[in-house]
């Protein structure tokens, strides 16, 4: 079974950026579309942004529309999550998964999941 480790996440101010990664244990990663989630506390999981197996095609919330960007590099066995113009209420742990089949936005969809990287943002 495929394996998902986050990275890339920290503090950082209200307005600033960062990159998540999210590394696969294996090259069969390349078929799967994967899916960025995040959960802040006392709140449920809820979806950020998917991205085609290919790349070509991605889906972002309305939340996040503008300011995140996913992409992948197969060849790595990686997928990214670009995160600008960064708010407090982006404050929350950011999970990637795989998704083997339903809507891209829900959580069902998806059946491997990362450990999760804390994402902070201070105003």
């Amino acid at each position: 079974q495929v394996q998902l480790v986050e990275s890339g996440g920290g503090l950082v101010l209200a307005g600033g950026s960062l990159r998540l990664s999210c590394a696969a244990s294996e090259r069969t990663f390349s078929g799967y579309p994967m899916g960025w989630f995040r959960q802040a506390p006392g709140k449920e999981r809820e979806f950020v942004g998917a991205i085609s197996w290919s790349g070509g095609s991605t889906y972002y919330a309305d939340s996040v529309k503008g300011r995140f960007t996913s992409a992948r590099d197969n060849a790595k066995n990686t997928v990214y999550l670009q995160m600008n113009s960064l708010k407090p209420e982006d404050t929350a742990v950011y999970y990637c998964a795989s998704r083997t089949g339903g809507t891209y936005y829900y959580t069902q969809a998806y059946d491997t999941w990362g450990q999760g990287t804390q994402v902070t943002i201070s105003s």
